[in-house]
C-alpha cells in the first residue's frame, strides 16, 4: 500500500470521537467498559481508513461520516436521529405550526413507513389518507430502509407542487395511488365552540408556541356564553403532541397544585419536575378529556395529569404511548442530534412510554376508525421502540417517591355488544354518517349533562333538608 495517506482525516475523526467520549462519557463508566469503547473506536477508524484508501472510487468522506452517524443512531430508538442543518430548520419551523407539506404524522411499523394520523383539514386529510396506511413508494422510489426524517424531507416541499405516494391499505387488494398538492400547513392550535346548556368544547390540535395563550382565549370566550361555562370537553384526539412547556402550561390551567409531569433519565440534568400553580387556575366546572390512538406525547401528559389529579374524566380509546423526551443537541457545523434522554411520568408515577393513557371510560367510535382500526400504529408497534416499564419489568409498582394523586380514578367500560372484553365497540359508521355523528363527543356531553343534573338535585335536596 502506497504511502498510507489515509491516516490524516480518519485519525482526526477517531481522535475527536475518543476525546469526546473520554471527556463526557468515560468518566462515568467502569474501566473495563471504557476499554471496550476504545477498542471499538479503533475498529471504526480502521474501517474508515480502509474505505478512504481502497474503495473503487474516491469516496465523499462527508457522506461517509454522516452515514456512520445515522447508522449509529439507528441502533437506538426511532425518535433519536441526526438532523442536518436543513432538517434542524424544519424542526424549528414545525414548532411554529407553519410549514410546506401534506399534513401527516408518520412512523416506521414492521419496517414500513406508516401513517400514524392525518392532521385535520390538511391536504393529506382531504385526500382521504388514513391512519395505518403504509406508504410503500414516494413517486417511483420504494420507502424501504428510509428513515422517518428522510421520508419527511421527501414529502415536504414548495406549496403548489405535487407528490404521488403509493399506499397499501388493509382490505385493499392493490396499492392505492394518491397524488397530493403540497400546501402551507397552518395548524391552528385551538378550535372552540359552544355545545349548549353551558357546555363548552375546545379542541387542541397540536402543542405549539402559543397553544396555552390560545387556550386561555378560548376559555374566556366560552365563559362569555349566555349560560356561562358549566362543563368542558377538552378534545385531544389525533393530537400528536408538540412542545413540553406548552403541555405543562395547558394542564396548569386546570390544576392548582402538585406535580403535572416529571422526567427521569440516566443523568441528573435530565431529571425534571413540573408543578402546577394556583394563580390562573380554571376550576368550578367538570371536565371530560377525549383521547384516542392518535393522542401522543404532550397530549398524554395533559390527559395523564388531569386524570391523576381527579380533575377530569378521560374518555375514548387508549392513547399512542410516546412517553420519551427528545433533546436537541446542536453540533458545530449547524447540524444536531435529536436524542432520547428521559422518560415521562404522570403525577402518580405511571410511565407513558409504550403503554399510553388508559381512559376512565372506554368508548370506540366510527370516526375512531382513522386511528383505532386494527392497522392503527402505536408506539409499541414501532420497531426499536424504547421499552415501557411494563415490558421491561412486568408487575413493577409505580416509581418510588411518586406523589399520590388527589383522587383515585375510576374505571368504566361502556355497554358493549355482549361479547365481553375490555373495550366496547360502537356500531361502525361510514361516509357522511360518520362525519355527522361523533359518538365519543356525544358520550362526553351526556356525562357532563348528567353531572349538572345530579349536582342541581343534590343541592336542592340539601337545601330542603
Amino acid at each position: 500500500m502506497k504511502g498510507r495517506k489515509w491516516l490524516g482525516p480518519a485519525v482526526i475523526i477517531l481522535v475527536f470521537l475518543v476525546g469526546f467520549l473520554a471527556g463526557d462519557l468515560i468518566a462515568d463508566r467502569p474501566i473495563a467498559q471504557a476499554n471496550v469503547v476504545y477498542e471499538k473506536l479503533k475498529i471504526f477508524g480502521d474501517v474508515l481508513s480502509a474505505v478512504q484508501v481502497s474503495y473503487v472510487e474516491e469516496p465523499d468522506m462527508n457522506k461517509i461520516v454522516e452515514g456512520a452517524i445515522k447508522g449509529m443512531l439507528q441502533t437506538l430508538d426511532p425518535h433519536s436521529s441526526y438532523l442536518t442543518p436543513e432538517m434542524l430548520k424544519q424542526v424549528e419551523v414545525e414548532t411554529k405550526g407553519v410549514f410546506g407539506g401534506l399534513g401527516i404524522e408518520i412512523g416506521i411499523k414492521d419496517g414500513i413507513l406508516t401513517i400514524i394520523a392525518p392532521i385535520e383539514d390538511t391536504p393529506a386529510d382531504l385526500a382521504g389518507l388514513l391512519a395505518g396506511d403504509k406508504i410503500v413508494k414516494i413517486e417511483d422510489d420504494p420507502t424501504k430502509d428510509l428513515t422517518v426524517m428522510d421520508a419527511v424531507k421527501r414529502l415536504r416541499g414548495e406549496p403548489g407542487t405535487q407528490v404521488t405516494i403509493w399506499v397499501a391499505r388493509e382490505g385493499a387488494s392493490e396499492l392505492l395511488p394518491f397524488t397530493i398538492t403540497r400546501a402551507i400547513i397552518k395548524i391552528k392550535s385551538v378550535k372552540t365552540k359552544a355545545l349548549g346548556d353551558g357546555i363548552g368544547y375546545i379542541k387542541l390540535l397540536q402543542f405549539q408556541q402559543n397553544s396555552s395563550a390560545e387556550l386561555e382565549k378560548a376559555l374566556k370566550e366560552r365563559m362569555k356564553d349566555k349560560e356561562g361555562l358549566r362543563g368542558l370537553v377538552l378534545d385531544l384526539r389525533n393530537n400528536p403532541g408538540g412542545l413540553l412547556d406548552q403541555s405543562v402550561k395547558v394542564a396548569d390551567k386546570f390544576v392548582d397544585s402538585g406535580l403535572i409531569v416529571y422526567t427521569d433519565g440516566r443523568i441528573e440534568s435530565q431529571k425534571f419536575k413540573y408543578s402546577a400553580h394556583k394563580e390562573g387556575t380554571h376550576s368550578g366546572f367538570p371536565m371530560v378529556v377525549l383521547v384516542n390512538a392518535g393522542s401522543a406525547s404532550a397530549s398524554e401528559i395533559v390527559a395523564g395529569a388531569l386524570q391523576d389529579h381527579g380533575r377530569a374524566v378521560v374518555l375514548g380509546t387508549q392513547t399512542f404511548g410516546k412517553g420519551s423526551v427528545q433533546t436537541i443537541l446542536p453540533l458545530e457545523d449547524g447540524s444536531a442530534l435529536r436524542l432520547t434522554t428521559a422518560r415521562y411520568f404522570t403525577p402518580n408515577g405511571r410511565s407513558i412510554q409504550a403503554k399510553g393513557i388508559e381512559p376512565d371510560i372506554i368508548v370506540s367510535d366510527g370516526r375512531d376508525a382513522r386511528v383505532g382500526h386494527p392497522g392503527a400504529i402505536r408506539e409499541k408497534d414501532i420497531r426499536r421502540h424504547l421499552k415501557g416499564e411494563d415490558e421491561e419489568e412486568a408487575g413493577k409498582t409505580p416509581k418510588e417517591g411518586a406523589p399520590p394523586a388527589k383522587e383515585i380514578r375510576m374505571k368504566k367500560e361502556e355497554p358493549g355488544d355482549g361479547k365481553g372484553g375490555k373495550e366496547s365497540s360502537a356500531p361502525a359508521l361510514e361516509g357522511k354518517e360518520a362525519e355527522k355523528k361523533d359518538i365519543q363527543l356525544e358520550r362526553a356531553v351526556d356525562l357532563l349533562k348528567g353531572w349538572e343534573i345530579f349536582k342541581t338535585r343534590y343541592l336542592d335536596s340539601a337545601k330542603a333538608s
